[in-house]
């Protein structure tokens, strides 16, 4: 993997003095390249659901393998799902010295209760010997800045509040939470513990989501990316921006759909 090709991949300078710090980048730094992932590289599932309006093309799928993963994202400037995602951030991190681990979560539903085990990856970093959370694989709300594992509450430059707490269950040990700007109610993201996996650790859960009838991924696609003040995000009907918490958006015709690809998110659909 080429870091130097990565950092430029998310708008950073590979020759600052941050990426070559002895002990590895700092938690400021850390904050930046997180900061500046969800902003330049989209969550999206097309290589699962394939074409969104066409039946006959169907995604290329997911496949969690290093090599493949950086020349999807890196190399093609494409994006992906949580594996894909957080799995190379993993790498990165790890390659710039980071002390980093990757860590099974489950997502918690509308009823309040976690899904299968591993149906998403985040990685868990120790840059000052306090642990902290760093996703940059989630759908909307993006998390952008590490979040401590000891209950801090972390505010973003979009106004959401995040933090991780204590799990009130016996096989989880953490439960992260976001709060909405102006809210003053948390809601449930995902469990985790923070024993280190490996990448192929989640292998059967992907599978799993991107051939699964009953799976969140296997419909129709999603796609977003983190703005400056929050978020925009492409459904098949749909693109919607989120700034400071407020929303609005506009219905999208099959053209426009295509066009809203490339100009919110720098990508053009890729047939499989």
């Amino acid at each position: 993997m080429d870091s130097d090709r990565y950092l430029t991949r998310i708008g950073l300078d590979p020759d600052a003095p941050a990426w070559h710090a002895p002990g590895g980048p700092d938690l400021d730094a850390i904050e930046r390249l997180q900061t500046a992932h969800v902003r330049s590289v989209p969550f999206e599932t097309l290589a699962v659901t394939g074409h969104p309006f066409d039946g006959s093309d169907d995604g290329a799928g997911v496949v969690l393998d290093l090599p493949h993963l950086y020349e999807k994202i890196v190399e093609r400037e494409r994006g992906g799902f949580c594996f894909e995602l957080n799995g190379l951030a993993h790498a990165l991190l790890a390659d710039l010295g980071v002390d980093v681990d990757r860590v099974a979560a489950r997502v918690v539903g509308d009823d309040g209760t976690g899904r299968p085990p591993a149906n998403h990856h985040a990685n868990v970093v120790e840059p000052d010997g306090r642990r902290y959370l760093v996703d940059v694989g989630m759908g909307v709300p993006t998390m952008r800045r590490p979040t401590p594992l000891d209950g801090a509450v972390v505010v973003d430059a979009a106004g959401y509040a995040w933090r991780v707490v204590e799990s009130d269950r016996p096989d989880e040990t953490y439960l992260t939470q976001y709060r909405e700007p102006g809210s003053d109610e948390w809601t449930d993201r995902y469990l985790f513990s923070d024993e280190p996996r490996s990448l192929s650790y989640f292998e059967a859960t992907c599978d799993y989501l991107q051939s699964a009838p009953e799976s969140t991924f296997t419909g129709d696609p999603v796609v977003s990316v983190a703005t400056p003040g929050g978020h925009v995000k492409l459904r098949v009907d749909s693109v919607t921006w989120n700034v400071d918490g407020e929303e609005t958006g506009e219905s999208v015709t099959e053209d426009e759909w295509f066009e809203a690809l490339e100009r919110e998110f720098g990508l053009r659909y890729e047939s499989s």
